[in-house]
């Protein structure tokens, strides 16, 4: 255990996020995504919900504010341009977290996995949610 540091992330977590840079991505996933076929590294968050960890990264994860949206979801199939309601969630997390609106991408489904392919890593979670993966991209932090 560490102070400060929300005891959801394991040790693979705390890893990979930290060992990426500026403009590097990462893939918090549902429950129906291929993790393992479309990773690079892989991290298993089994039991956990996609907002619950994505909370949780938020507080030590800056996201990238150099690009007009740095997260991205999987655009529905049904409803094309609607959004899916775990999206509501997720808005709600990145906003607060940044102190900002922060713009969704909706990225077609193929494209999604592609994408997913040239991240940094994916971390599997137990999310049931239909449509609930989402690709966050790391910002800086920048001297004080």
């Amino acid at each position: 255990m560490l102070k400060k540091i929300p005891n959801i992330l394991s040790p693979e977590l705390l890893l990979m996020i930290a060992q990426m840079g500026h403009g590097d991505e990462l893939v918090i996933a549902d429950a129906n995504f291929p993790a393992v076929s479309n990773a690079k590294r892989l991290v298993r968050a089994d039991g956990h919900g996609v907002a619950v960890i994505l909370e949780a990264i938020l507080q030590l994860f800056p996201l990238d504010s150099f690009v007009e949206k740095p997260a991205a979801v999987m655009r529905r199939i049904d409803k094309p341009g609607e959004p899916a309601p775990i999206w509501a969630e997720y808005q709600r997390i990145l906003d607060s977290a940044e102190g900002r609106h922060i713009a969704l991408e909706q990225v077609e489904r193929f494209a999604f996995y592609d994408r997913a392919k040239t991240t940094f890593g994916v971390v599997a979670t137990g999310e049931g949610a239909l449509y609930g993966n989402i690709i966050i991209k790391k910002g800086i932090i920048a001297p004080t």
